[in-house]
């Protein structure tokens, strides 16, 4: 574990709140449905200034590893709705809940600038519950397959970018291939890797965009979607993005 890793995950009695976690923990072993998470401090603002200078982990991994005092849970282990959930209180705490930014007229294609408030943002409830193991069961609807499918985590989805960034060039990244090796943990009650990938590689285009939709429906996220009306009057929608300017407001 290096020295951030080490300084978030030990430093539990330094000022903190308690965040409540979209998924409500069933996806975790421990199922904790909350997290204690540091408020950002003058010394991270050290870190916004950088900017995107953080080496291999980037500003929000950066962030997230100092902040979440929490030895149970790992950044690299939570969904991705419990990290925005996460990423939100910090800036909230730190800059308040408005968040302007620039979005384009549909009308007249011009920039305006639009303010949301980010303590308005709801939890998007999935339609199917999880089992207790944190995974769905669904029957695909071309092959008929009985699986189970599980969301994947913020490191597991970094490490599939990373591993599309060091494909050879010149040759397609297989990253939908990829990504549904990753959710399907089990095809009609076979759990075997490689009996999973060839099935994987034989499944029906309808059945693998059923596997990739179902599993976005149902992963408990924020709902990062907001309708704004433009100066023209047009209604647009803009959603919302965790980068480095998301921290950086005010520099």
């Amino acid at each position: 574990m290096d020295t951030a890793s080490q300084y978030g995950q030990q430093n539990f009695s330094l000022p903190h709140d308690v965040v409540k976690l979209p998924s409500n923990g069933v996806f975790y072993k421990s199922k904790k449905k909350s997290i204690k998470v540091g408020y950002l401090t003058a010394a991270d603002e050290n870190l916004l200034m950088a900017g995107d200078d953080h080496g291999k982990d980037g500003l929000i991994m950066t962030l997230l590893r100092n902040k979440i005092y929490e030895p149970e849970l790992k950044p690299d282990e939570l969904l991705q709705g419990d990290i925005q959930a996460i990423l939100i209180f910090l800036r909230n705490t730190a800059f308040g809940p408005e968040y302007s930014f620039n979005v384009s007229d549909p009308e007249t294609g011009k920039q305006f600038e639009t303010t949301i408030l980010l303590d308005e943002l709801h939890i998007k409830e999935g339609k199917v519950a999880p089992n207790e193991d944190g995974t769905f069961t669904t029957v695909l609807p071309k092959s008929n397959l009985n699986v189970k499918l599980k969301p994947l985590s913020f490191g597991e989805l970094n490490d599939l970018d990373k591993q599309a960034e060091s494909y050879p060039k010149g040759r397609i990244v297989p990253k939908s291939t990829w990504k549904l090796l990753k959710m399907v943990v089990d095809i009609e009650g076979n759990t075997d890797m490689g009996y999973i990938s060839q099935a994987i590689d034989s499944l029906p285009i309808s059945d693998a965009k059923y596997i990739r939709k179902f599993v976005d429906e149902n992963e408990p996220t924020l709902d990062l979607t907001k309708k704004v009306i433009a100066p023209s009057g047009k209604e647009t929608y803009v959603n919302i993005v965790f980068g480095v300017e998301f921290f950086r407001p005010f520099f």
